[in-house]
């Protein structure tokens, strides 16, 4: 099981050599972004909810692809390891 500070550490690595992993994290930050501002309105509309929708389904892909990135390190990372 990884730690969060495990993941963190793995999270830095990939930032340092992977740029598809940074490419993810920058899509996921400005997702987020997009869905705060939407949020903040009172009443959305059935547009506005459709697209809210959609962006939380992006985000939560890449979110996915980025832990699978992570578990590929580690994986990667033990199976290279001394025994």
């Amino acid at each position: 099981m990884l730690t969060d500070s495990m993941v963190a550490m793995i999270a830095e690595r990939l930032r340092q050599s992977s740029h598809e992993f940074c490419l993810l994290e920058e899509a996921h930050h400005r997702l987020d972004l997009e869905l705060i501002q939407l949020q903040k309105r009172h009443v959305l509309t059935p547009a506005e909810e459709l697209t809210m929708k959609e962006l939380h389904k992006e985000k939560l892909a890449k979110k996915d692809k980025m832990a699978e990135m992570i578990r590929t390190w580690r994986d990667h990372e033990l199976q290279a390891a001394p025994q």
